[in-house]
């Protein structure tokens, strides 16, 4: 196999072109059967095989740096950089990450996992390449998903002035997670049907520079020249009016084409963008056909494509979606905004209801929040879906556009708390810090999918913004007692002890019940454990009442520790007994690595075992004392 020749970094360099298409197919099948077995992100890998080859023949590694935007695309770059044997432990913990990680291979320049980084980081590498005077050639590498968010522009805008070389490569498949919207997505799509200029613009300086002693000279003056030919053969000529140089569409399947023009790009003196069209899923069907599916995939059957261990309960995310269409049908004026992610976020159900009441943004999650913002003042009710992590991008929108005006804008936060396999990028573990400062928000997050349905109603129904926050994966279903009516503020309490008590939220709550039901076998030691339901505004009345018979309280929920739940809780209390022993059981400050959500929350202590054990330890120390 041509495969077991890369090794090392720059093995690539090595192998004669015609064995190139060989590696290419070997890549894939060994990404499709690796996938199959780890899952992970395989869609965006397949299509980008041909082109990562081509720039690593190009770049010498780690001299020359690669930054790839969001990074769930680098499969290949990592097979190349020598990685290969890694994929066995491919996003589980203490193995590879799904991501580039500088931590993990000095071939690695920049940590990534949010889209639109690319353009503003590579930017900043060539300025400071320049400035010390070193030698280095650095490749930017975005997808035209990620182009409809406004950092690429602002950072192609401060691109225009530069004088030294900075090449960017669009990864044009029609495609982020789910299809391409907008006038962005419109102007891509004329300009993958114009191929006339640039056949025509490689064969003419292949031509010149046959020609000896003057050809590259004649290339290089051509290439300073405004070409006219170039504004009647590509409309808009959007990044040329910008003041960067564009190379393409070239076909992003062809390897020899790629190396050429990425080969031309590096000895342009200023910013150049290369359009590179591929496939997303590319060599392997099922991807092919539903590149959304396998976008980000769990363990599969090869043969069909079909999961593994499909999923045969509703998650928090279809339950989030169900509640919203029923909703929608009798309110009109209920509409849904999301941020290239109708299915991931659950509002593509709407559509049932009326396909004039879902609006795609696309990647741009600070446009989604205004944007929500005048749809609020003009009369609508917008339900704005973003995963916990990626709304942290529209935190000035939120507090501005949306709470200063007291709009009543309802934000369902998905992926809350710890999501698992993609690691420090995505664990939702910062909301509750970043909402809970807010004023005038509303932050609320159910216990199981009963709680869901009726936080989702009352925040319809409430004025002003509310959040509800939500984790990952399969909904709860009735893990106590039928639940009162949402009010204002109000937590309820789900069992009755004596001197602990658990004040818990969201996927929690569960944790402390489980808790509470240990140390009751275990120890005979009978805990309260209370569903705060609300984040903010605190239930301070349920928790007087608590203080006058309870000496310990423990906080529990998935968010870190800073400016959390439990430091919020804690403030209050303290302000009224200082007498009461107080612990947390959250996130550390610290972003978390990847693995599973339940082996992470076990290394966190934040399992029902840890919790009891924090009880025991309390306990423990208080009869030493008497």
């Amino acid at each position: 196999m041509i495969l077991e020749q890369i090794q090392h970094p720059n093995d690539v360099k090595k192998l004669e072109e015609d064995k190139l298409p060989v590696l290419a197919q070997e890549i894939r099948e060994f990404l499709i059967r690796k996938v199959s077995e780890t899952g992970g992100h395989l869609a965006s890998n397949l299509g980008v095989v041909e082109l990562t080859i081509a720039l690593h023949r190009v770049l010498t590694f780690p001299q020359d740096k690669l930054i790839w935007d969001v990074g769930h695309q680098a499969y290949t770059h990592k097979i190349l950089t020598g990685r290969k044997e890694g994929f066995d432990t491919l996003r589980k913990y203490g193995g590879m990450s799904g991501f580039p990680k500088r931590a993990e291979s000095d071939c690695d320049c920049f940590d990534t996992g949010h889209s639109t980084t690319s353009l503003s980081a590579g930017l900043g590498m060539v300025k400071a390449r320049d400035m010390l005077k070193k030698n280095y050639k650095v490749f930017a590498v975005i997808g035209d998903g990620s182009f409809t968010g406004g950092m690429s522009f602002e950072a192609l805008n401060n691109a225009a002035e530069l004088k030294t070389n900075y090449c960017m490569v669009l990864n044009d498949n029609n495609m982020s997670i789910a299809p391409n919207v907008g006038g962005l997505s419109t102007y891509l799509g004329n300009i993958r049907t114009t191929e006339a200029y640039t056949d025509l613009k490689m064969g003419v300086t292949n031509a010149l520079q046959k020609v000896p002693r003057v050809g590259n000279h004649m290339v290089d003056t051509i290439r300073k020249t405004k070409s006219s030919i170039k504004q009647l053969v590509i409309p808009g000529m959007l990044f040329e009016n910008l003041g960067v140089t564009y190379l393409g569409p070239i076909d992003g399947h062809n390897i020899r084409q790629m190396e050429r023009a990425f080969r031309e790009a590096a000895r342009v003196e200023g910013p150049v963008l290369i359009h590179v069209v591929t496939k997303k899923g590319k060599g392997y069907g099922p991807a092919e056909r539903y590149p959304d599916r396998f976008h980000g995939t769990g363990p599969y059957d090869i043969r069909t494509g079909v999961l593994k261990d499909p999923k045969t309960k509703p998650d928090y995310t279809d339950v989030f979606g169900e509640a919203l269409k029923n909703w929608a049908f009798s309110h009109r004026k209920t509409v849904a905004v999301t941020a290239a992610m109708p299915s991931g976020t659950g509002v593509k159900a709407i559509l049932e209801v009326g396909k004039d009441r879902l609006f795609d943004v696309g990647i741009a999650e600070e446009h989604a929040v205004t944007f929500a913002a005048g749809l609020a003042v003009g009369g609508l009710t917008p339900v704005v879906a973003i995963y916990s992590s990626f709304l942290q991008r529209a935190v000035d929108q939120m507090m501005h556009d949306v709470c200063m005006q007291k709009l009543h804008v309802v934000f369902a936060v998905d992926r809350a708390g710890l999501v698992g396999s993609d690691g420090e990028t995505h664990q939702g573990c910062f909301d509750l810090s970043y909402l809970s400062m807010m004023p005038h928000m509303q932050v609320l997050a159910p216990m199981d999918r009963h709680d869901l349905e009726q936080m989702f109603v009352y925040a319809m129904e409430a004025n002003g913004p509310v959040a509800l926050r939500y984790p990952r994966g399969t909904a709860l279903d009735g893990i106590h007692h039928a639940q009162p009516e949402i009010h204002e503020g109000e937590g309820e309490i789900l069992r009755l002890g004596k001197g602990t008590a658990f004040l818990a939220v969201g996927s929690m709550v569960k944790t402390a019940l489980d808790a509470a039901e240990l140390l009751q076998e275990e120890d005979g030691d009978s805990v309260t454990v209370v569903n705060m339901r609300f984040v903010k505004p605190l239930d301070t009345g349920l928790i007087d009442n608590l203080l006058k018979d309870h000496d310990c309280v423990i906080t529990l929920e998935d968010n870190v520790i800073t400016g959390g739940f439990g430091e919020q809780t804690a403030d209050y209390i303290c302000r009224r007994r200082e007498d009461v022993h107080i612990e947390h059981v959250a996130v550390p400050d610290s972003f978390i690595t990847h693995g599973s959500v339940d082996q992470l929350r076990k290394l966190l202590g934040m399992d029902a075992e840890s919790v009891a054990g924090r009880v025991r330890a309390y306990r423990g120390r208080q009869e030493k004392k008497a």
